[in-house]
């Protein structure tokens, strides 16, 4: 059954499925405060139903190109991130990313936040913080670390760069080339396995990766990075379609 009620992303549930699309094109399926909520209730209706396996995609040849600057403001749309990415990595059932196109930002943030990722070799991942003067928060950084490798890692971090499906997939963070068909059926595959043993190795997985906890001085980076001039330059430029000037300050 879809659900079409003014929500989206819109999600469609079987008895064990759910696919949920970011769906604006007009965006490239950027994400705001709105659609980031809705994504939360989508989530929610998920956790609520008998889902086995969760498929996160985006419409018209996009995954998501991160967030919608013209509607950010402050360090709360990355509050409301986290909450999405914390409820996509604690869920008891697997969740599979199926990316084409951008993934850009938050796009790489939900798709890595995901279990396993499909995505198609010209897909795009990349974390352009630095061209904003924003940050992404410290889990985000660990848990792309541990996906593309720490020297991969910081050249996506340090220097913005982009890298593609194809070569996501050499590093290991991509697990299958292909986009939303490839992952229903390797979705179809893993449904009817054990849930409990599942649930149990997916705990024992994230178990893994050290907690972050709330260092101090990460806070006060953080913190300095979203209240300072240069974000509201970064933002700016991108509203003004031009060069942004950083300042360091």
């Amino acid at each position: 059954m879809a659900v079409h009620d003014e929500v989206r992303p819109l999600a469609e549930f079987d008895e064990a499925l759910t696919i949920v699309t970011l769906d604006r094109p007009e965006r490239r399926n950027a994400v705001d405060h709105a659609h980031l909520e809705e994504l939360t209730a989508v989530l929610e209706a998920a956790i609520d139903r008998p889902t086995r396996v969760l498929v996160l995609t985006g419409a018209s040849g996009h995954f998501c190109a991160g967030a919608d600057l013209t509607g950010v403001e402050d360090a709360s749309f990355a509050d409301l991130l986290q909450g999405v990415l914390d409820r996509l990595r604690s869920v008891s059932f697997p969740t599979i990313a199926a990316i084409e196109g951008a993934a850009l930002g938050a796009g790489t943030q939900l798709a890595v936040a995901c279990d396993l990722r499909v995505a198609t070799d010209d897909a795009s991942f990349g974390i352009p913080a630095a061209k904003l003067g924003l940050m992404v928060n410290h889990w985000t950084v660990q848990r792309t670390a541990s996906m593309l490798g720490p020297s991969t890692a910081r050249a996506v971090l340090l220097a913005a760069e982009v890298i593609s499906g194809a070569e996501a997939r050499r590093l290991g963070m991509v697990n299958r080339t292909g986009s939303l068909p490839e992952a229903v059926a390797w979705a179809e595959q893993i449904a009817p396995l054990a849930p409990l043993t599942i649930a149990g190795h997916k705990l024992m997985l994230d178990k893994l990766e050290q907690p972050v906890g709330d260092d101090p001085e990460v806070l006060a980076a953080f913190e300095r990075a979203w209240t300072s001039d240069d974000f509201a330059e970064g933002i700016d430029a991108f509203r003004a379609r031009r060069r942004p000037r950083f300042e360091g300050r």
